[in-house]
């Protein structure tokens, strides 16, 4: 996706928008945000072959007491949304856009704990 400093910005941009936004921030009420983004941050560079190994929680631990909060489908289509969004404002290639959202999208069953 264009090295860590890419992943980086990406991140900071992505979190910057879900804060602000009220249908979704709530999940993000009493969270270490800088320590959210850095665990995304190492996530990521995983998800997208920078790093060899990942040691963080699994999707489905991660999110299970979000899911227990209300986290549903909705929320997830909001967050995907966003995702998309600070890639295209980063000028990320619309192909490389969409490798990264059916990955997003293929993570949805994990992250609602289905």
């Amino acid at each position: 996706m264009g090295g860590r400093a890419a992943v980086e910005a990406a991140v900071d941009k992505f979190y910057d928008r879900i804060l602000a936004d009220n249908r979704i921030n709530g999940f993000f009420r009493n969270i270490d945000v800088k320590r959210q983004r850095a665990k995304q941050k190492a996530f990521l560079t995983y998800a997208f072959g920078g790093a060899p190994n990942y040691s963080g929680k699994s999707l489905r631990d991660a999110h299970k007491g979000l899911v227990e909060k209300g986290l549903n489908d909705t929320h997830f289509d909001i967050v995907a949304g966003h995702l998309q969004e600070t890639l295209k404002e980063l000028n990320v290639p619309s192909a490389l856009i969409k490798e990264v959202m059916d990955i997003a999208g293929s993570t949805r069953k994990d992250v609602l704990n289905r």
